[in-house]
């Protein structure tokens, strides 16, 4: 069974989907307003807050500035290509980048399939628990997130891996 909730954030309110299946939920997306492509609830699909209980906690500790790596069990989906980006998305440290290359160059990717890395990237349904904001561009810019660059540049600011601006 397909079940869903919101929750507020500092980002906005975060739309959590899952796979519920013997008392347990294995989260298969968390989107965030304005994000492309987010998917929405379904009339068959059931809203349960309770249920996501233990994802919620671990956002809050993780907003709270208290969690830096998440314990989450989630549908591995996508690709057998995606999922392997993805897995090396999810070796990134809190509090650091990593450019599009250097993934890349970390998975054996050649040049000629850097844009089908950077797509994989892109389709990454569960952003912040599998941090595709901690990829960046070679010269520092903060390309592409599904999320909003907006987005991007808050979460690593939180994390410590971009320095607060001033206006």
């Amino acid at each position: 069974m397909i079940v869903w909730t919101t929750i507020d954030s500092p980002l906005g309110e975060l739309l959590l989907i899952g796979e519920a299946t013997g008392g347990r939920i294995s989260l298969t997306s968390l989107s965030m307003p304005g994000q492309e492509k987010a998917p929405a609830p379904q009339p068959q699909w059931r809203h349960d807050s309770e249920a996501f209980a233990e994802i919620t906690g671990q956002l809050a500790a993780y907003f709270d500035g208290k969690l830096t790596t998440f314990d989450i069990a989630f549908t591995p989906g996508g690709t057998q290509f995606q999922r392997r980006v993805w897995e090396a998305l999810e070796t990134i440290p809190y509090g650091t980048t990593t450019t599009y290359g250097a993934l890349a160059e970390q998975l054996g990717v050649s040049r000629e399939e850097v844009r089908a890395l950077g797509a994989a990237v892109g389709a990454n349904p569960l952003l912040l628990v599998r941090p595709c904001h901690r990829v960046i561009g070679a010269d520092g810019t903060m390309r592409g997130y599904a999320g909003g660059v907006e987005h991007k540049v808050r979460l690593l600011t939180h994390e410590g891996a971009l320095q607060p601006t001033l206006i």
